[in-house]
């Protein structure tokens, strides 16, 4: 089967990672065996050199954005030419994803001062520094059409930010623990990865909706085909929400558990990674596993560039 596909893996083809998970979460990925191939199967197009680290991979209209430590920086890599265009060197390592919007990208930032950062996608140069802490490494940040939004404690303090401003015009109480925006369709969603629940929050009004429970410490999510799809740490499972019912219609066995990892949704499959397993591909119409990559690699994905691969 061809598959017409545009990914890259950006802890296993660019560097070394920087989600590296604790000795507490050195757990065995067992996978799906049957369907297991080696990725060193798969060809990279190109390889490049980004740092000590690489990590918190987001894709623009024209360009890739990837952090990194070594220095902590933020690059900006033109997807036509695989060349680094601009290094926005930030006072502090980008530890809680990368999120476009309002002519900016916007780099949550750990270590001694945690702080939100403002890139200018056009100058490549910061324009601002916000005193929003990210909740801690692993989270994440999401624009809407009106805010950026992210959770800056473990209490579960959504801030909804005002891009005209940047300040934050709205705090919204989600269940404690939860770390991980993601907006669509007029609703940003976020996992509970200490209470094992997806929650809903309208967008435009800043309500929160619903809570529901999904699988043990879902961390990364998606959404595609009509539903929200989460990365379960706990059990290395896959949770598959339904957006307008707000439902799980489906719980998928990767066999993936421990720290780090990502989620992508494109051609009609859900692809997650995480290290030693790079890829796996679920198919969206029967929730099913269909081929699983493995060997050296994996943690942080984006869908960047068009090629045709078999038996993907």
């Amino acid at each position: 089967m061809k598959v017409a596909l545009a990914l890259i893996l950006a802890a296993s083809t660019l560097a070394t990672v920087a989600q590296t998970p604790s000795s507490g979460w050195n757990v065995p990925k067992p996978g799906v065996k049957e369907v297991q191939v080696s990725f060193a199967s798969l060809k990279p197009s190109a390889t490049i050199k980004i740092g000590g680290t690489a990590d918190w991979a987001l894709v623009t209209d024209d360009a890739v954005w990837v952090a990194s430590t070594k220095p902590y920086a933020v690059l900006r890599i033109d997807p036509s030419t695989d060349k680094i265009l601009a290094t926005i060197k930030v006072p502090g390592e980008a530890c809680s994803g990368l999120a476009s919007g309002f002519g900016s990208i916007w780099v949550p930032l750990c270590g001694k001062k945690p702080s939100l950062v403002r890139v200018d996608a056009t100058k490549n140069l910061i324009t601002a520094s916000l005193p929003v802490p990210p909740a801690g490494p692993e989270g994440g940040i999401t624009a809407s059409d009106d805010s950026v939004w992210i959770v800056s404690d473990k209490n579960g303090t959504l801030n909804r930010i005002d891009p005209s401003t940047n300040n934050v015009r709205q705090k919204i109480s989600i269940p404690p623990g939860s770390y991980n925006p993601f907006f669509s369709n007029g609703i940003v969603w976020i996992t509970g990865f200490e209470n094992s629940v997806l929650t809903a929050v309208e967008a435009s009004t800043g309500r929160l909706l619903e809570s529901m429970p999904v699988g043990p410490k879902p961390r990364f999510l998606t959404v595609g085909g009509g539903s929200v799809w989460t990365l379960n740490q706990g059990d290395g499972t896959v949770s598959r929400v339904e957006e307008k019912s707000r439902k799980v219609i489906a719980t998928i066995q990767v066999g993936i558990p421990g720290a780090g990892g990502d989620i992508d949704y494109e051609g009609e499959s859900v692809w997650p990674t995480v290290l030693a397993v790079p890829l796996t591909r679920i198919d969206a119409s029967t929730n099913k596993v269909v081929r699983q990559w493995v060997g050296k690699g994996g943690d942080s994905s984006l869908w960047v560039r068009f090629a045709v691969a078999d038996g993907l």
